[in-house]
Order: C-alpha cells, then sequence, then structure tokens
C-alpha cells in the first residue's frame, strides 16, 4: 500500500466533509445511545458519506463509531469518528473534529484529525514527519510535567466503571501537585493531536474506542511522543484508556499513574 497516497486520497474526502461539518453546529441529538450519549444527525450524515467515499476511492472498509463496518481486526480497515467531541458539537462549542485512522494488522500506519472551526489539519504516515496543514512538523522534544499542559478526560465524581469516578479524582488530585495546567476539552482526538502538535505535553483518557484513538496514535508516534495505555502497556485497538504524551512527561505522568493505585479500590 502507498499510504501517502492513501492519506492523499483520504484528505480530499475529509475536506469534502467539512461544509456539512460546519453547518451543522449545534445540531440536537438524533439517536440515542448507551447512558448520557447520543449522535447528531451530522455525524451519521458525515459517516455514510465518508465511509462511501473512502472505500469507493481506496477500497478499503471502514470501521466507523455510528454504524460498525469492516471488523477492526481486518488486515486493513479505515477507522472513522465522523465527530470527535460529539456534547461539544451540539452544544455550539468549536471544540470537535472528524478523526480518521487506517490499521493495518491492529498497527496505526496513518491518522488524519481535521478541525473544522480553526482551521486544522494534521495528518500522520508511519516513518515520516507529522504534517499541520501540509507542513511537516518537528520532534517533540523532551519536557517535564510542571511545564506542561496536560489534557483529561470528563467524568462524573460518581461514576463507577473500569476508573471510577474517585479514582479518577484522586489521580487529578496527584497530577495538579506537579502540573497545576490541567485541561478538560471534552475531544480525546483533539487533545491527542494537540500532544502530537506540541501544544499539549501529555493527555489522559480514561475510556474511549478504537475510534477515539487510532488517528491520534498515528499522529503522536509520527510526532516522536510516547504512546501507552493508563497501566504503561502499548496501545492496542482493543484498549480502553490511552496516555500519549512528549518524551519525559509520559513517564512522569505514569509515575502518578501507579502510585495512585488501582482503580478497584475506589
Amino acid at each position: 500500500m502507498d499510504l501517502n497516497a492513501l492519506v492523499a486520497e483520504a484528505s480530499g474526502i475529509l475536506d469534502a466533509a467539512v461544509e456539512p461539518f460546519l453547518a451543522g453546529h449545534r445540531a440536537d441529538s438524533a439517536v440515542r445511545k448507551k447512558g448520557n450519549d447520543f449522535a447528531t444527525a451530522v455525524d451519521l450524515a458525515i459517516e455514510r458519506q465518508v465511509v462511501a467515499a473512502l472505500e469507493h476511492a481506496t477500497g478499503i472498509g471502514v470501521h466507523g463509531e455510528e454504524f460498525g463496518g469492516t471488523a477492526v481486526d481486518s488486515e486493513w480497515v479505515w477507522i472513522l469518528d465522523p465527530v470527535d467531541g460529539t456534547f461539544n458539537y451540539a452544544a455550539g462549542s468549536p471544540m470537535a473534529a472528524i478523526l480518521l485512522g487506517l490499521l493495518h494488522n491492529g498497527e496505526a500506519v496513518a491518522g488524519l484529525t481535521w478541525l473544522p472551526f480553526t482551521d486544522e489539519r494534521y495528518t500522520a504516515v508511519a516513518g515520516d514527519p507529522l504534517m499541520k496543514n501540509g507542513v511537516p512538523q518537528p520532534l517533540l522534544t523532551p519536557v517535564t510535567l510542571a511545564d506542561s499542559l496536560v489534557a483529561v478526560g470528563s467524568f462524573n465524581a460518581d461514576s463507577r466503571g473500569r476508573f471510577p469516578g474517585r479514582y479518577r479524582i484522586a489521580l487529578l488530585e496527584n497530577l495538579s501537585r506537579v502540573s497545576s495546567r490541567l485541561r478538560m476539552h471534552g475531544a480525546t482526538g483533539i487533545d491527542l493531536a494537540y500532544v502530537a502538535d506540541g501544544i499539549l505535553g501529555g493527555a489522559i483518557g480514561f475510556g474511549g474506542y478504537v475510534w477515539d484513538h487510532a488517528a491520534g496514535v498515528a499522529l503522536v508516534q509520527s510526532a516522536g511522543g510516547v504512546v501507552s495505555d493508563l497501566s504503561g502497556r502499548p496501545w492496542t485497538p482493543e484498549s480502553r484508556s490511552v496516555l500519549m504524551a512528549a518524551p519525559g512527561a509520559h513517564g512522569e505522568i505514569l509515575d502518578i499513574v501507579r502510585a495512585t493505585g488501582n482503580p478497584e479500590d475506589y
């Protein structure tokens, strides 16, 4: 596969989705999902549009957040999140994006993250530098946690599950003792793109699925960042947490995660 050619094709397809993405800002909930999650009509329409165009242009199947599709464990598969940050998007916040990753046997070999409201386009191909609006970006340099912005996922303090709310509060408390620059954007894909771009020193996702992570994994790896789950294990499409950071900061954050203890104890 010519990955650069595939990313060029995919870039044109995502560009064609920008107009309906912008036009649908503040769209209401159209489909109720698990818990208090939902999808807007824009999520559904963009996924249909992008899937049809990608499969026609590249011959590679797509697995999307809203409709599923080609199996994630296929040899080649595009992974699509048509609107990352749906709550933000519906509320009118500009912190929303289109995420597209390409997996080859479970490895994120290419990624595209489009931020239509700020006109930023990030692309990455394994082995090549991170590109921002078509311009190669320098590799990330080591940073310290104390000097870094760190993004964390949103949550309910009383929630249970794999990472209970009380555990998350404890972790944020411990992080805040080193970095007083914690941020909560409500869009995992944007957090990961901003790690790759050096805006954030690190980002923690307490949950998420492959469509939340795949594009960002490719971006951060191309930028020279460190990618893992919250236990420190290498990220895989089955990972349900993520820790991505610049060199230096990743190790510091992971030490704090481990010192916070076992989530099940909370």
